[in-house]
């Protein structure tokens, strides 16, 4: 994952002149290949204790962006060892880089001359945690550490382990004591660092058939698919909230007339029963359960 450069461009250096050379060789992609990269920038001088520090002043105190620029290349080798210890991640290393710069940006616009100390050591932090970031955001489509004390055991644990071989009980206890966490925790984030992301569905095969994929043997047989649970439970509140609504539209007449002819749980009321009741032909009684009926189905409407 690449920056913009509106991103990576933090000390906002020329675009032309010697300016779009130190541009070109701040970005790892610029020359062509890492090889190619990596041989510009150990060529580049490396800066006395007294040529840092007046441009260290310069920049404080004038804001001059050739005096950053200049510390930022002559440091640009030291971004380059440190991303080539987070090369067993899998990630590629003209990435790491090129995080790794932005930090060391960072670090030059942050960095105060005055306090004794060499740009070096103060810039180490903040290439490391460029870089630390990044892996983090692009190492597994799941986030493996989201803790302080996840991060610390997430890039310690493969510089701690003896072998590669699964770590034993008395190691666990060991590098857990040394990290300050639980034991439980070194073994799950053994299990995260190794594991493989993996695929939910399969990949198409030349003979047109899928690999066999998760998707295969986790789906629950026993469970309906969503479209069937959500017209499931669209029939439950047709049938409860729904037709309970329906039959309070209705006058008291014809709520009797088609609770007796629908909604009994054995056998309902006849016609002509229902015509005796209340005194009428049953020709009348299926006109007002015709009525009713209609009147229902406008009530039910917005369950359908």
């Amino acid at each position: 994952m690449k920056r913009s450069s509106n991103q990576s461009n933090v000390l906002a250096p020329a675009t032309s002149g010697p300016g779009a050379l130190a541009l070109a060789i701040a970005n790892p992609g610029a020359l062509g290949t890492i090889e190619a990269y990596i041989g510009a920038v150990n060529r580049l001088p490396v800066l006395t204790a007294e040529q840092e520090h007046e441009l260290a002043q310069r920049y404080q105190e004038k804001q001059d962006l050739n005096a950053a620029r200049e510390l930022v290349l002559s440091h640009l080798r030291l971004v380059v060892a440190i991303a080539r210890q987070y090369l067993g991640y899998g990630l590629p290393h003209a990435d790491l880089i090129q995080e790794g710069n932005v930090g060391l940006m960072k670090a030059v616009k942050r960095f105060d001359p005055n306090r004794g100390v060499r740009l070096v050591s103060f810039a180490i932090h903040w290439v490391k945690a460029e870089i630390h970031e990044y892996i983090l955001k692009n190492w597994r489509l799941v986030k493996v550490a989201t803790t302080k004390a996840q991060r610390k055991l997430f890039f310690n644990l493969r510089s701690l382990k003896p072998d590669s071989h699964a770590l034993t009980p008395e190691q666990v206890e060991e590098i857990a004591a040394s990290l300050n966490v639980r034991p439980q925790d070194v073994t799950e984030m053994e299990v995260r660092l190794y594991g493989q992301d993996m695929a939910l569905e399969g990949r198409g095969t030349d003979d047109g058939e899928n690999d066999f994929a998760p998707i295969a043997y986790l789906s629950d047989e026993g469970q309906q698919e969503p479209s069937a649970i959500l017209e499931e439970r669209r029939r439950d509140e047709l049938h409860g909230s729904g037709l309970l609504q329906a039959l309070e539209s209705l006058d008291e007449r014809s709520r009797r007339i088609i609770e007796a002819r629908w909604l009994k749980d054995e056998g309902g009321a006849t016609l002509q029963e229902l015509a005796d009741e209340f005194g009428v032909s049953a020709e009348r009684i299926r006109q007002i359960e015709a009525r009713a009926m209609t009147k229902m189905r406008g009530a039910l409407a917005e369950y359908a």
